[in-house]
């Protein structure tokens, strides 16, 4: 009696998990296998330019970012030191350390050095100008991540538009108008959409990091040139 029982009802559960088995979206089983790659590639032709776009904003942050340090290491004691030469009389003491030390505050304090015995006013203009000079250097190249940044998203909603072109024009030549069609051609295309902003904030993120660790760099650079201002209105020994 048992046995006949389950020989009944065995296929019934199999006929059941069968119909579940085939009831079960392609699409589904497709979503849960695309890797990332095959993501991007679903993308269309202007995931090119946006993969360009993203090197670019990598080699440049990374570029700047190693020149920005580099500027902004000096030695805690280089202001003392060059007081104390300045007020001992030895001013060439002062700019050898200050030539010999590569960065954008000695560079400011050697062209201080230089301009020793002329007025105040025309040695604080001197350094300003080097100042100046040093900004900019630091700042080259920003403007590739600034225009990354500004273009990267208008790609994606470039890419964007141009498939929902491609997907209504195909539905009008076929004749075929299904919602699973409609969402599948929706879903490919919003992935440029979602690339092109997320470089676009990758690049706004790493442009304001860089001109906020500029802005440190010029405030010692500001405080380096207070320093030596006040220093060459003291009494020499």
């Amino acid at each position: 009696m048992n046995w006949f029982f389950l020989q009944v009802t065995n296929p019934a559960t199999t006929s059941v998990a069968d119909s579940l088995a085939r009831a079960t979206p392609a699409g589904a089983q497709d979503a849960q296998t695309m890797n990332v790659m095959e993501l991007l590639a679903n993308g269309g032709p202007l995931m090119i330019p946006l993969g360009l776009l993203f090197v670019l904003a990598v080699f440049f942050f990374f570029e700047r970012l190693i020149a920005i340090r580099k500027a902004s290491k000096i030695d805690p004691n280089f202001m003392y030191i060059i007081r104390d030469n300045i007020l001992s009389g030895n001013v060439s003491a002062a700019r050898s350390m200050a030539k010999n030390t590569q960065n954008p505050v000695a560079r400011i304090i050697d062209k201080g050095l230089q301009r020793i015995g002329k007025p105040i006013d025309a040695i604080e203009k001197s350094m300003e100008n080097v100042g100046v000079l040093e900004v900019y250097k630091m700042e080259r190249n920003l403007s590739v991540l600034s225009l990354v940044y500004g273009i990267a998203p208008m790609f994606g909603f470039l890419g964007t538009i141009f498939g929902m072109l491609q997907l209504f024009y195909n539905i009008n030549a076929s004749g075929e108008f299904t919602p699973a069609q409609i969402a599948g051609g929706i879903y490919t295309k919003m992935i440029t959409s979602a690339a092109g902003l997320i470089i676009g904030l990758l690049a706004y993120v790493a442009y304001n990091f860089l001109n906020a660790q500029i802005d440190k760099t010029v405030n010692r650079m500001e405080v380096a040139k207070a320093e030596f201002m006040d220093i060459l209105q003291e009494p020499t020994r």
